[in-house]
């Protein structure tokens, strides 16, 4: 199974959700925008994923800043409970699969949770190719 915390609105998060359909799953995608995150539900999906608050504060285009959240003293409860207030605090896209718990940010850090991956090319929102057409990833 397959969860993605998902964003529509994001490229990003898109293109994640658009790599793990084309590798054949059907995932659970949960919109956190509208649904919201409870405090557990954020400290696991943090620990599973080796992640802080700090770390997986979404610092542009949210109001992380004028919330005072980028403040080197800042606490990572205090960021935590601002979170919880404004989903969009939280980066996204974030995948759990049987393989692991990642923040999928580039995009094709999604391959490391697929069992299987999608067959022929994939890119990137930005047009940089992930796989080529022998489904595999180009050398950088």
């Amino acid at each position: 199974m397959i969860v993605i915390y998902h964003n529509p609105d994001c490229g990003t998060s898109r293109n994640v959700l658009q790599i793990i359909k084309a590798a054949g799953y059907n995932p659970t995608v949960i919109e956190y925008l509208k649904e919201g995150w409870t405090k557990p539900q954020l400290l696991a999906l943090f620990a599973a994923a080796n992640l802080t608050p700090k770390t997986a504060l979404r610092v542009s285009k949210s109001p992380a800043e004028e919330l005072g959240l980028l403040n080197e003293n800042v606490t990572d409860e205090a960021i935590l409970e601002a979170m919880l207030e404004h989903p969009i605090l939280v980066n996204r896209p974030i995948v759990c699969t049987e393989k692991g718990v990642k923040l999928c940010r580039p995009s094709e850090h999604v391959l490391t949770l697929l069992a299987q991956w999608p067959k022929g090319e994939l890119y990137k929102e930005d047009g940089e190719m992930i796989l080529n057409a022998r489904g595999e990833q180009p050398e950088k």
